[in-house]
């Protein structure tokens, strides 16, 4: 996820743009950069790191011109550096391009615009944008941009000037945000609000295949196609301290909110016809992935929750032996390993200082890693032997929410890519699994509907300073991830137990009204389940359920149920650890503390 400003208009376009770019750094921040039209050129000035790097860039060479686009940068195709930065141009700097979002058929542009003798400089999908412009420039601007997004595969929010007409600004979107600004004389672009809101509240919100030309008078809407779009204005009543977290109260809302489009982003590009394709990511021959004997999972915290999820998945799909490893435990307990061991590190930052020195430590002993990160040219990223990017953008809460689930998505396209070549199950069973799949970002949206109900059971128990939750299978690793999401947040002593253990030593803390959360969902072991819930309400405990749509069984033995969309017992886990989130957030908001900063924590934990 990038963060993308435009400006046309009278004032200088420089300072405007930064201070949008400023609005948006939690969109992106490993470099960022202006273009700006001078009155006979369009200069460039861009710098690897943060937003700062490049204002003290200005302050020696600043940009005058009244017509500019910037950009703020969360990588994804190309380590970040100060060519790979936004904005891109052609050979002979007359287009600027700032785009958001991937490229998917960019390769293709790319060799053949090369074969016609375009020179590339970097390492992004998004500089073939540039490219193709030129390629294909037949005097006019609007329609040379509708020839060109129609030859691209993917998502992007583009943001486009040209030498030829310094006096329009286009922007176009596909799968990825983007709004027009609107103002008195002056109008601008932005990825998000509040990039803009210090200079007007009227805005236009682009939707899918739609492009807006801005002139500093005038903004037209339409099609890619031509077709004129007839819109009003939105009128943005938001200040904007709470704009920038999208019109919630707090990031972590926002990002449970954003978890539907996090699986969508994370799947696109990787399922094609039915089928996982990771070859552009992972290089493993075919030989080497039924050549594995062990795979490890090392991660800490909630990565480490999903490495547990990950040992199951990985174990039914391609039926290699997984063990998971705490990554702060992993390399002191000398871990036996090969080089037919596959080690999988799974770390949000792609920094965690344990999971960085587990990786080392298992590619000194001859393994072969793969890291699930969300942050392209992190150190994970770059040490291990191939990775598997999540894109679930930014998080900004310290609790996290959208990058577990993501990171969820990651394990289980790597298990069925795995099973692909191993072939311990069918085409056709692994083609169901892939269906269901594809539906979770649906059936995610469907769970947050439940909002309401989990909210009032949240307030409800936040006056208690204990709470259990139950589960069995991968419903006891959701069960952990959910006791750590209030734990952190809310300061309620919480624990997570496999639910059998119930009897062999923990039933001894329940006592009349003490809070358990239990989770249903598993069919092979829901007998066993039922049967250790009705243990605690025998002792007292108040019970709330998760279980599947059609389970009209569970609601006889808890005290509230909440179910989730019915989809195969080896995906739950993307959708039971929702309504926990939700539970943890609500809980914390009742007991009066800091959602997104809780106490004593970190985002990136890089220190041992």
């Amino acid at each position: 996820m990038c963060g993308i400003v435009g400006y046309i208009g009278e004032k200088q376009a420089q300072s405007i743009l930064l201070e949008g770019l400023s609005k948006l750094e939690y969109r992106g921040y490993d470099s960022a950069g202006l273009a700006v039209y001078n009155g006979e050129t369009i200069k460039v000035n861009k710098a690897k790191g943060r937003l700062a790097n490049l204002e003290e860039r200005l302050a020696v060479e600043s940009l005058p011109g009244v017509l500019g686009i910037g950009h703020t940068r969360w990588a994804t195709h190309g380590k970040p550096s100060d060519e790979n930065s936004h904005p891109h141009v052609d050979m002979a700097g007359r287009f600027a391009i700032v785009h958001n979002g991937i490229i998917e058929n960019y390769i293709e542009l790319k060799e053949e615009l090369m074969a016609k003798g375009h020179v590339f400089t970097s390492e992004t999908d998004t500089e073939v944008v540039a490219k193709l412009l030129a390629e294909l420039w037949d005097g006019d601007l609007v329609s040379t941009v509708q020839k060109a997004v129609a030859r691209l595969e993917g998502a992007y929010a583009l943001g486009v000037i040209s030498e030829y007409e310094p006096d329009k600004l286009v922007a176009v979107r596909y799968a990825s945000p983007l709004v027009v600004g609107v103002g008195d004389g002056e109008n601008f672009i932005a990825s998000d609000i509040p990039a803009i809101l210090k200079h007007t509240r009227d805005v236009y919100i682009l939707e899918d295949g739609e492009m807006a030309i801005l002139k500093p008078d005038s903004v037209t809407l339409m099609r890619v196609d031509g077709t004129p779009v007839e819109r009003e204005t939105m009128k943005v009543n938001w200040d904007i301290a709470t704009a920038e977290k999208g019109g919630y109260d707090h990031f972590m809302m926002k990002e449970i909110h954003e978890q539907p489009k996090a699986i969508r982003d994370t799947l696109s590009g990787r399922v094609k016809d039915g089928v996982v394709d990771l070859s552009q990511e992972i290089s493993l021959t075919k030989e080497q992935i039924k050549g594995i004997e062990k795979i490890h999972f090392v991660a800490c915290g909630t990565a480490y929750h999903a490495g547990l999820v990950g040992k199951t998945v990985l174990e039914e799909l391609a039926r290699i032996p997984v063990e998971c490893d705490v990554a702060s435990e992993y390399r002191y307990r000398n871990p036996i390993i090969t080089d037919k061991t596959l080690v999988v590190v799974v770390s949000q930052s792609g920094e965690t200082a344990d999971t960085l020195a587990a990786l080392r430590e298992a590619k000194k002993q001859g393994a072969r890693v793969i890291a699930i990160t969300n942050v392209v040219g992190s150190s994970v990223a770059r040490e291990a032997d191939d990775v598997i990017i999540t894109w679930a953008g930014p998080e900004i809460a310290v609790a996290s929410t959208k990058a577990y689930t993501s990171q969820l998505i990651a394990i289980y396209l790597l298990g069925l890519y795995l099973a692909q070549v191993r072939g311990p199950k069918t085409a056709e069973q692994l083609s169901e699994i892939v269906n269901h799949l594809m539906a979770l970002s649906t059936q995610a949206e469907d769970v947050l509907k439940q909002e309401k109900q989990i909210a009032q059971f949240a307030r409800s128990m936040a006056k208690n300073e204990h709470l259990f939750f139950l589960g069995r299978g991968l419903d006891y690793a959701v069960a952990l991830e959910g006791s750590l999401k209030l734990k952190e947040i809310s300061y309620i002593h919480s624990e997570a137990y496999a639910a059998g253990e119930l009897k062999h030593g923990t039933l001894a803390l329940i006592e009349e009204g003490i809070p358990v959360v239990a989770l249903a969902t598993q069919h092979a072991v829901y007998d066993k389940m039922v049967s250790n819930i009705q243990e605690v309400k025998a002792r007292g405990a108040h019970v709330l359920g998760l279980a599947t749509e059609g389970d009209s069984e569970l609601r006889k033995t808890v005290d509230e149920v909440i179910h989730i969309p019915k989809t195969i017992d080896l995906l739950t886990p993307v959708l039971t650890v929702i309504p926990l989130q939700l539970f943890a957030y609500y809980a914390c908001v009742e007991r009066g503390y800091d959602v997104d900063k809780p106490r004593n924590l970190a985002k990136s934990v890089t220190v041992e």
